[in-house]
């Protein structure tokens, strides 16, 4: 009777140390995977600095891609927007629209602007043709 009495309090004790011995050997706790969410048109630095007022709409569809967003009331506006969702590390979001005028790039606004340097290029051109 004395030997079933230990057999009974063995079984939840090697259960429990045995559950113990897999939590305390695991590499991690376990996780819930988070998925990257890429949405929209991705924007660079250097497509925008590619982009020249006077630009036909296929030259700037080169440079840009199609937009995902067409306004069908206006058909001299593309709307650029990306989303980049990484949960719990990065949420970035961005945002371009580019306006033409008969057909012809005339100017863009966004949240990024061309940088200093290919601001400057035009400058240089100018003053080296005088």
């Amino acid at each position: 009777m004395e030997s079933k009495k230990v057999v009974t309090r063995t079984i939840p004790t090697l259960a429990a140390a045995a559950a113990l011995a897999m939590v305390v050997t695991s590499c991690a706790l376990p996780r819930v995977y988070k998925v990257t969410v890429q949405q929209g048109n991705v924007i660079t630095q250097q497509m925008v600095d590619s982009l020249r007022p006077g630009m036909t709409r296929e030259q700037v569809a080169y440079v840009m891609g199609e937009p995902v967003i067409k306004n069908p009331f206006d058909q001299d506006r593309w709307d650029y927007v990306y989303t980049l969702r990484v949960p719990g590390v990065v949420n970035d979001h961005m945002k371009m629209s580019l306006f033409f005028t008969d057909g012809l790039l005339s100017h863009f606004v966004g949240d990024l602007a061309p940088s200093d340097q290919q601001a400057e290029i035009p400058e240089q051109e100018e003053g080296s043709a005088e």
